[in-house]
C-alpha cells in the first residue's frame, strides 16, 4: 500500500505540514530541528514514501528538477561535480537530470532546449563552445541558470569559478622554488577564459622569477582528441628543448595523457617535475611528488545549487524582475 504524508505524520505524531516542509527541503527555513528532520526522512524511507511529483508541480509551479550540462561525464572532475551537486540538490528536495555535451556546441544547445521542454526549474552549466546568444537568450527569458568552471568576463550573470590565475601562479612559483627554470606548459581550449587565466598565471610566475617566456615550451592540444594530440606536442617540446626540467598542465586529463606518452616513449618520470590543475587518485602512485591545485568540487557544487535555488525562488516571487547576478570565486588547495 502506498504511503502518504499523512501516514508519516501519524506515525511520528507530528503535523502533515511539518512532514511536507522537511521532505520539501524547507526544514531549516521553517525552524524544524535537525533531529526531527532526520526522524521524518528515516520514517519516509522506512515507509517507502514516494512523492507525487505531478501533484507537487501543480501546487507549486515547480517540477523540483534541475538540469546539469557537463562536457564529459567520464572526466573525474565533472563526475565528482555531478555526484556532489546531486547530493546538494536532494537535500533541498530537488532531483538532477544530467546531460553530456561532449564539448559540442550544437549538442549543448540541444540539451538546453531539451531540459527546458522537460520543464526543469533551472540549469547548471559548464559551457564549452556555446554561443553568447544562447546565454543571452536564457537571461532574456529570466530562466534560472548558473555557470561553473567556465567564465565569460563580458557577461554579467551567475558564476561559480575558482581563482584559476592565482592557482596556476602558485604552482609554477613552487616549481621554480624547487629548482625548475625550464618549464613547459601544456594546455587546451584556448578560446576559454578559464584556460587563458591559467596560462596567465604560468606566465606571471615565470616573469616574476626572472625567467623569459619561451614559445617553444608552449603546447596546445585539441580537446576533442587530446590523447592522440599530446604526442606530437610533447615530441616537439622535447625536440627543441631536450633540457626541459618540468611540465605544467592546465588540466588533469592532459597530465594523465602525458604520463601515457612518457610510458610509450620509454621516458622516466623521475627526471622531471610536474604540476597540474586538479588531480586524480592515480597521480599519487604515478608521480607522488607532483604539485596539484585541488579543485573544491564539493563547494563548487553546493554553491551552484544554492545560487540556482535562490534564483528559482526569486523567479517565483518576482516574475517580472531580473535576478541580481551572483559571482562566487573559490580557492584551490595546493598540495
Amino acid at each position: 500500500m502506498k504511503s502518504s504524508l499523512k501516514d508519516i505524520a501519524q506515525a511520528l505524531q507530528v503535523s502533515k505540514t511539518t512532514v511536507s516542509w522537511v521532505l520539501g527541503g524547507k526544514g531549516d527555513e521553517r525552524g524544524i530541528s535537525a533531529g526531527m528532520q532526520t526522524r521524518v526522512r528515516e520514517m519516509a524511507r522506512k515507509m517507502n514514501y514516494q512523492p507525487n511529483l505531478i501533484a507537487r508541480s501543480l501546487n507549486t509551479g515547480l517540477t523540483s528538477t534541475i538540469g546539469l550540462i557537463i562536457p564529459d561525464i567520464t572526466d573525474s572532475f565533472y563526475s565528482e561535480i555531478a555526484s556532489n551537486l546531486e547530493k546538494a540538490a536532494e537535500k533541498a528536495g530537488f532531483y538532477v537530470m544530467i546531460g553530456n555535451s561532449e564539448s559540442n556546441p550544437e549538442r549543448e544547445k540541444h540539451l538546453i532546449q531539451m531540459f527546458k521542454s522537460r520543464q526543469v526549474d533551472g540549469i547548471v552549466l559548464a559551457p564549452t563552445k556555446i554561443s553568447r546568444s544562447e546565454i543571452d537568450r536564457l537571461m532574456d527569458e529570466r530562466f534560472p541558470f548558473v555557470l561553473f568552471d567556465r567564465y565569460y568576463s563580458e557577461i554579467k550573470t551567475n558564476y561559480v569559478i575558482v581563482n584559476n590565475e592565482d592557482s596556476s601562479y602558485q604552482l609554477v612559483r613552487n616549481m621554480v622554488a624547487r629548482g625548475c627554470r625550464k618549464i613547459a606548459i601544456i594546455t587546451t581550449n584556448s578560446h576559454l577564459r578559464t584556460m587563458n587565466m591559467r596560462r596567465e598565471g604560468y606566465s606571471s610566475a615565470l616573469l616574476e622569477s626572472g625567467i623569459s617566456l619561451d614559445a617553444s615550451l608552449y603546447g596546445e592540444v585539441n580537446f576533442s582528441d587530446y590523447k592522440e594530440g599530446i604526442f606530437p606536442v610533447l615530441d616537439r617540446i622535447f625536440r627543441y628543448n631536450p633540457d626541459v626540467q618540468g611540465f605544467f598542465f592546465t588540466t588533469h586529463i592532459l597530465c594523465l595523457a602525458a604520463f601515457e606518452y612518457f610510458h610509450a616513449r620509454h621516458i622516466s618520470l623521475s627526471g622531471y617535475k610536474f604540476a597540474c590543475i586538479h588531480g586524480m587518485p592515480a597521480f599519487q602512485c604515478i608521480a607522488p611528488s607532483m604539485q596539484i591545485a585541488r579543485m573544491p568540487v564539493e563547494e563548487i557544487a553546493s554553491e551552484a545549487v544554492r545560487i540556482l535555488l535562490k534564483n528559482i525562488e526569486y523567479r517565483q516571487t518576482h516574475a517580472d524582475e531580473v535576478f541580481p547576478p551572483e559571482e562566487v570565486s573559490l580557492r584551490c588547495t595546493i598540495y
